[in-house]
């Protein structure tokens, strides 16, 4: 891994390094998408530009990286390398891409930094980016190769073939191929990347958990309405638009928090949106007809704003739903709290909804008994959360 001698220069600049990050990854991003402003087009979102929530996530996830290769010479933070990894792929990240974030990365660390980037220093860094780097480009080889595809998304049309309103806010779309040729599988948990042409021509993507059990054919996507823009501009365009009869742009399958084939104890948890992974682990479970015990908590605004509640209702017969109002009988009041409830022995538990939601969660799971290492989360967006559990 991390070179002895370059081991100790990081480590000893990685507290300068790590509380520049912020001001460092913005003038990465400014710098490269002035130069290179094809890069928003299919590529980065540009709401979690405007938001600062992708410049967050890069200056953790190096900051996460280089800490563990310091602490932990003799191994590699495989975890946090695959949550990004699979990120990439939605999106269609390619191995050119990591020399253009390069130059446009050290450009900012020299800049930010200045004089304390001495030769030495920047070969350092210079060793844990390619380390990073590289370990993505092989799990990324890996992924796609899974999916069917070359160093790339490869797109395909399908057709919506029906639309369901959940909430005022959500809204399911039904799929089918729009050539009807078979697609890749889908594990219960995984998302699509949705392609969509913006009016001022600029395309952009998002991901969608699939919120059914990834039948071949058929395959559901439901979307939260997003308020402003640019953050919620491509939901409200599928909101607007999307009606049986009109194609979409879809990738593959792709994501790490997938359900596990065991027989253990499940504990489903989700707010909110968070719902949709949680319904398509259930639709699975359903449709492969196992035994396992399943408890499904939720929490949600009220009983109207909670999308696919039916399906919970109908998929989970040891449920608890909390309503922060209009809560009825046996459903509770107030914000998810475990008082009362009881955790299965030995359950592996998936998690899903608002990060601070799920930080609260984790650690009550982990006061009932849950393993850490049997707890599993999924971000929307990109994982702030990421190296700090």
């Amino acid at each position: 891994m991390l070179s002895a001698e370059s081991a100790t220069i990081v480590r000893a600049t990685l507290p300068v390094v790590g509380a520049s990050l912020d001001a460092i990854t913005a003038r990465f991003y400014e710098t490269m998408f002035s130069e290179r402003p094809e890069l928003l087009d299919g590529l980065f979102n540009r709401g979690n530009q405007a938001n600062g929530e992708q410049r967050q996530a890069l200056a953790g996830s190096i900051a996460a990286f280089a800490g563990f290769l310091v602490d932990h010479p003799d191994e590699r933070p495989d975890q946090l390398l695959a949550r990004i990894a699979h990120k990439h792929t939605a999106v269609g990240v390619t191995d050119d891409q990591y020399v253009i974030v390069h130059k446009y990365l050290f450009g900012a660390i020299a800049e930010v930094l200045g004089e304390a980037v001495t030769p030495e220093v920047a070969a350092a860094w210079d060793e844990v980016y390619w380390l990073m780097a590289g370990a993505l480009i092989a799990m990324e080889a890996g992924i796609y190769a899974q999916a069917g595809v070359r160093n790339g998304v490869t797109w395909r049309q399908w057709r919506v073939v029906a639309r369901r309103d959940e909430t005022p806010e959500v809204v399911s779309l039904l799929l089918r191929p729009a050539d009807d040729a078979p697609v890749p599988p889908a594990r219960p948990g995984q998302y699509v990347s949705v392609r969509v042409r913006m009016p001022d021509g600029v395309h952009q993507l998002r991901q969608y958990t699939l919120s059914n059990a990834g039948e071949e054919m058929l395959r559901r996507i439901t979307v939260k309405r997003v308020d402003g823009d640019p953050a919620g501009e491509v939901s409200t365009l599928l909101h607007a638009t999307a009606r049986p009869g009109d194609e979409l742009t879809l990738s593959a399958p792709f994501g790490d928090v997938t359900l596990d084939e065991g027989d253990t104890p499940l504990v489903l948890v989700s707010a909110g949106i968070g719902c949709t992974p949680i319904v398509a682990m259930l639709e699975h479970l359903a449709a492969t007809g196992s035994r396992r015990r399943i408890l499904l908590l939720h929490a949600d605004r009220s009983p109207g704003e909670h999308a696919l509640r039916e399906d919970m209702l109908r998929l989970a017969s040891e449920r608890v739903f909390w309503y922060e109002s209009g809560a009825a009988a046996p459903d509770r009041g107030g914000r998810m709290d475990l008082d009362g409830v009881d955790i299965p022995d030995g359950a592996v538990a998936y998690l899903c909804g608002p990060v601070p939601f799920m930080r609260d969660v984790r650690a009550r799971l982990l006061t009932s008994g849950v393993a850490a290492r049997d707890i599993h989360y999924e971000v929307f967006g990109p994982d702030l959360w990421l190296g700090a559990n």
